[in-house]
């Protein structure tokens, strides 16, 4: 079921997504709202591999204990080999959207599995293209589920930030 209601950011570094999410949890916003999705490794880290303790990340390059505070912080996580992209961290309610467009096989006018989830969640289709091209730049994305009210409120809060380039 696609899910209209949704708002994204993009951040330059897994450092102002993380603060971005530590914002908004302070700010009394509902955690359970947002969901992120990015890379997770730079080509300078050398990712050994991984292995989850009670839905943390253990090892994973240089960025494990980023992925653990996040997984910590929202729900859902998860780690996706994804054609173009490559290993995929993310974590909230987008995962169920991926996964479901995963397992339906959605295709949406020639899109990928994750273009599909992004116009599951409602970004239109000319967008989807920006979105992937910021994940292959390394750059994370926040997504912002559920009313209007509850996206106006998570713009506000992060219109302080300075660091997050609203789409």
């Amino acid at each position: 079921m696609a899910n209209l209601n949704s708002s994204l950011f993009v951040f330059d570094t897994h450092a102002a997504a993380e603060e971005a999410i530590r914002t908004l949890g302070q700010s009394g916003f509902d955690m359970k709202k947002l969901s992120l999705v990015g890379k997770g490794y730079h080509s300078e880290e050398k990712s050994m591999g991984f292995y989850t303790a009670g839905d943390r990340i253990k090892t994973w390059g240089g960025t494990g204990a980023f992925w653990g505070g996040i997984w910590g912080m929202l729900l859902a996580p998860a780690v996706f080999v994804l054609p173009g992209l490559g290993l995929v961290g993310m974590a909230g309610p987008f995962v169920a959207t991926l996964i479901g467009a995963l397992e339906g096989a959605v295709v949406v006018g020639g899109l990928s599995a994750l273009g599909a989830a992004l116009t599951q969640v409602g970004v239109p289709k000319d967008q989807v293209i920006k979105y992937e091209a910021a994940l292959k730049a390394d750059k994370y994305l926040l997504v912002v589920h559920g009313s209007a009210e509850d996206q106006a409120k998570a713009r506000e809060v992060l219109a302080d930030t300075n660091t997050a380039v609203a789409a």
